[in-house]
């Protein structure tokens, strides 16, 4: 089908020097937006006919519109110049579009393909970074919507650069720190994601000496501070035993000094009764004794005896 094509293009080229043919144009369109695929040959257009992919859309003849696709589903419409316009493109309306011209008298002016492929807008790239000693790896990531969704990125770093077509991220292993560009692009659209990134190892090895540091130096102030609160409490409580063997001291003597006072000189009879009252013994298992007499305290006066009269 191709090779009569072609066959039949070159025919009236010869017969038809006139008549332009010209090669394939390439139109990239965002989604949802209003593409115009124009006409490029001159002149008044007196019959026009649009295909998409070998189906025809809509024709303009003598100002007058036909359309062989439904015109809701179609979201399209021809100017009288032969330019066809597409309202809210979306990926299904990618294809390959070509359009006749005809002359009044029947005779072909021109055929022109144009290549229409829409494209979704890029996402936010994701620039992440992680630091190894004094490497720093780089990481520049786009999250596609779609499988058949692919992009151009471009990883930049002062001087350096990477870039890798057709995919969805891209990876850097650099020896210096600084500031890191990320750029996602395709043929409608393109998005930066831009991030300074420090990584030093003496850095890092002060900051592990440091939080070292000062663990150990925590670790001694609680054991020094363990030990003066035991040795406090230890006095606490020698100081609380001398206390109380002086105060058990201070009882004795008070009670031997009340088990043992001084008699007087002159002791009367009262006190002689007390002192000669024996002291409470204390219990023990033995057979019990018989009471001892009491003795007397008083002197009985001698009797006299008596003068016979």
């Amino acid at each position: 089908m191709n090779f009569k094509r072609i066959f039949l293009v070159k025919c009236l080229l010869l017969l038809f020097p006139s008549v332009k043919c010209s090669g394939t144009n390439r139109i990239y369109m965002a989604a949802n937006e209003t593409a115009l695929l124009s006409v490029t040959a001159t002149g008044s257009i007196h019959e026009a006919t649009w295909v998409r992919n070998g189906i025809r859309l809509l024709q303009i003849k003598d100002k007058q519109v036909k359309y062989y696709e439904n015109k809701v589903r179609c979201r399209c419409k021809i100017f009288p110049n032969g330019t066809l316009q597409i309202e809210q493109v979306v990926k299904e309306d990618s294809g390959k579009y070509t359009v006749t011209v005809y002359e009044p008298d029947g005779k072909l002016k021109a055929e022109e393909h144009t290549a229409f492929i829409v494209q979704e807008r890029v996402p936010q790239p994701i620039l992440t970074a992680e630091c190894r000693n004094k490497t720093v790896f780089v990481k520049c990531e786009a999250k596609q919507k779609t499988k058949d969704e692919i992009f151009t990125i471009e990883l930049t770093q002062d001087k350096t650069k990477k870039i890798q077509k057709n995919a969805t991220k891209l990876e850097m292993h650099v020896q210096n720190s600084g500031t890191f560009r990320c750029v996602v692009k395709n043929q409608v659209s393109e998005k930066m994601a831009e991030e300074v990134i420090k990584c030093s190892g003496q850095l890092d090895l002060y900051l592990i000496l440091s939080i070292a540091g000062g663990a150990i130096f925590f670790v001694i102030f609680v054991i020094l501070l363990i030990y003066c609160i035991r040795k406090k409490k230890a006095e606490r409580l020698e100081d609380e035993d001398e206390e109380g063997m002086m105060r058990g001291r201070q009882v004795d003597c008070e009670m031997v000094v009340r088990e043992l006072p001084q008699t007087p000189c002159n002791p009367t009879p009262k006190q002689l009764r007390v002192q000669q009252r024996p002291l409470p013994q204390p219990q023990v298992h033995q057979q019990a004794l018989p009471p001892r007499p009491r003795p007397r305290t008083q002197q009985r006066t001698p009797n006299h005896p008596r003068e016979r009269p």
